[in-house]
């Protein structure tokens, strides 16, 4: 009879020898895991989706259907309950800090060796916070940057897909032909999210986004 595995995580990593180094980093670290790969963002969600409890999530920031901020955003908008730890080769403080601000349980650059590695994700398996020491995470950002990402932190994750879209360039009839809503749904949406970050115009709600990303907004193709 099959046993449950005592862990379950997801590594989502566009490039497979990386997703191949840490699957085999995970299973040296502990006994009976159960681990997923993704290559995209819509990859992700359909694992999360099968119901199955997962108790990490390794998120790069830059494949299929992540961007900057916008898969971390999502993802901690729609599964609040799943952790996520970044694991990126931008190790900018300032990046570092955002994600941190964005929900991220850790944040781990891919430079690490294995040792480091596995260090970072006993750490965030035993509810700590991990990030690299050698980064200060104390600078306080500029007011209206701190305001924005605690406006964006605000946004559901139906509208963090709608300002994806936007920041696309899609109209209200793309965008709900892509999500399979009415226009006036996606109308309802936009208001929404410009009430929410403060500003009068789509174009202005694009602009305030591409203010934080570390790249450009893809669409979630979920």
């Amino acid at each position: 009879m099959a046993t449950n595995p005592a862990y379950r995580f997801v590594i989502a990593d566009d490039h497979p020898l990386f997703r191949g180094a840490l699957r085999q980093t995970l299973e040296g670290m502990f006994d009976g895991v159960a681990i997923s790969e993704a290559g995209s963002l819509e990859a992700v969600t359909a694992i999360l989706e099968e119901g199955e409890e997962v108790d990490l999530v390794l998120l790069d920031l830059n494949m299929p259907g992540v961007r900057g901020y916008s898969g971390l955003m999502y993802l901690r908008a729609q599964y609040p309950a799943v952790p996520v730890v970044v694991v990126s080769a931008n190790e900018d403080p300032a990046t570092i800090r955002r994600c941190m601000e964005f929900g991220a349980a850790g944040f781990v650059p891919k430079s690490l060796g294995t040792d480091s590695i596995r260090e970072a994700l006993s750490a965030v398996m035993d509810g700590e916070v991990w990030t690299p020491p050698d980064v200060d995470l104390s600078a306080v950002p500029a007011d209206e940057t701190a305001k924005l990402v605690q406006r964006l932190s605000t946004l559901t994750p139906q509208q963090v897909r709608v300002l994806m879209m936007l920041s696309e360039g899609l109209l209200n009839k793309q965008i709900a032909y892509e999500l399979g809503v009415s226009e006036a749904t996606v109308k309802a949406h936009v208001s929404a999210i410009l009430q929410k970050l403060g500003v009068e115009s789509r174009t202005q709600a694009v602009i305030a986004a591409s203010k934080i990303e570390a790249g450009q907004w893809q669409s979630v193709g979920v």
